[in-house]
């Protein structure tokens, strides 16, 4: 344990939001129960139980193909845009299934957005892009939307980069920009969740850096879910961390306690870097 520690130990010192420690009890946004998700015939999910805190960061860590995407997509019903895919299981957004009948899709995925591993701003401007959601669902105020559009981009931290430029293409920001673009996006719907999938993955350091500045912010005011391969990075930025191995949740728990001293070998060995 003692290599396990001497790595992690010194990434994981960020507080939970508003100070508060992570031993304290919190209330939980999101929770899985017996979760089984098949894709086809292939099971990609094994009766995943799990629960995930409101505004805190949980970091969903693994080897590829372990299903962590996979769990991520089905906590806004992403998955069902693919044909042939099924589930057994519940998954509770505050207290209520969102796989019942009566839940509306749309309403849900403003309530859980989603920022991708490539950024994917639309060919429009950087105002339309932040304007898109509150748009489809009905808003024609201008001064709304604009107000809408300007908190939104604060909230991403980059108003002050592009407030000149509302009305270019958000095609010629950098690829930092431009995912935090996404991220701004996502935020004008007014969501309560965040779910991103690596989504500082394809940036150079610095602006991984910010991203995860912003995750930190965020947090104070979201329950955020993170996909990432980057181990030191969950350190940094999670508060709770899971770990997947083929289709199975191995461990769930604070980040300090999963990387500095893991209840299992399973994540041990992955941690330490003995495969993955």
């Amino acid at each position: 344990m003692a290599n396990t520690a001497s790595s992690f130990s010194g990434l994981v010192k960020r507080p939970l939001g508003n100070g508060e420690a992570l031993k304290e009890p919190r209330k939980p946004k999101i929770e899985s129960r017996s979760l089984c998700f098949y894709y086809g015939d292939a099971q990609a999910l094994h009766d995943i139980s799990m629960v995930i805190p409101e505004r805190a960061v949980t970091a969903l860590i693994g080897p590829s193909g372990c299903g962590k995407s996979t769990f991520l997509r089905t906590l806004n019903r992403m998955n069902d845009i693919i044909e042939g895919t099924r589930h057994t299981g519940e998954i509770l957004l505050d207290g209520q299934d969102i796989y019942d009948s009566d839940v509306d899709v749309v309403a849900l995925r403003k309530q859980v957005g989603m920022v991708f591993q490539k950024s994917t701003p639309f060919p429009k401007s950087i105002f339309d892009n932040v304007a898109y959601g509150p748009r489809v669902a009905g808003l024609k105020d201008k001064e709304k939307l604009a107000s809408i559009v300007e908190s939104s981009l604060k909230r991403a931290a980059l108003w002050k980069e592009v407030q000149t430029r509302m009305h270019e293409s958000a095609m010629a920001l950098s690829g930092g920009q431009q995912q935090r673009l996404c991220i701004a996006r996502a935020l004008a719907t007014d969501p309560q969740v965040l779910l991103m999938d690596e989504p500082a993955s394809a940036l150079d350091p610095a602006s991984t850096a910010r991203i995860e500045d912003l995750i930190f912010e965020l947090k104070e005011n979201y329950t955020i879910v993170i996909v990432t391969h980057n181990m030191q990075q969950a350190a940094r930025v999670s508060d709770f961390t899971a770990f997947f191995l083929k289709g199975s949740l191995i461990e769930i728990g604070d980040t300090e306690q999963i990387f500095t001293n893991p209840r299992e070998k399973q994540t041990q060995d992955y941690i330490t870097g003995r495969f993955g």
